[in-house]
């Protein structure tokens, strides 16, 4: 059933989003599509070097997850603002160990509506949002403003 702005209130929450499991060929594939290849998203021996225990995420690779979350709620059409700061660094599933690991490498997607409000003519929410690891560390929180019927 589509949203509409007189069925949201202030305190509503989003529905909860969970990713597939974050693999290095999400990275690798990332890197190419972003142009981002910095080697700590991709390289395990640059990682290790500089003090990581192993590759990262792109940041930008989770703002996106977050954004497919947003936008598995409310169409892209209606969104006006996205806004998000990185928290933490975000590990993807080991190779070595995939089956008990891959669990541990999703990130899930909430959020709470924080105000309705009219501007510019429009009937507007805004929605803050965190995405957290399995293990409930807080990997980016941010906020969409939407622009609802």
């Amino acid at each position: 059933m589509p949203i509409d702005f007189d069925s949201i209130a202030v305190v509503d929450s989003m529905p909860s989003y969970t990713s597939a499991p974050i693999t290095r060929m999400h990275l690798a594939r990332y890197a190419g599509a972003s142009g981002d290849f910095n080697p700590l998203h991709t390289d395990e021996t640059f990682a290790r070097s500089i003090g990581l225990d192993s590759v990262i995420a792109h940041g930008m690779f989770i703002a996106g997850i977050a954004g497919e979350a947003v936008t598995s709620w409310i169409e892209n059409k209606y969104l006006r603002k996205i806004s998000v700061h990185f928290l933490s660094m975000t590990q993807p599933a080991n190779l070595d160990d995939f089956e008990n690991t891959r669990d541990r490498a999703t990130v899930t997607v909430t959020g709470t509506v924080t105000d309705k409000y009219e501007e510019n003519g429009e009937k507007r929410i805004r929605c803050e949002i965190t995405v957290r690891d399995a293990q409930g560390g807080r990997k980016l929180k941010g906020f969409f403003v939407a622009a609802l019927p």
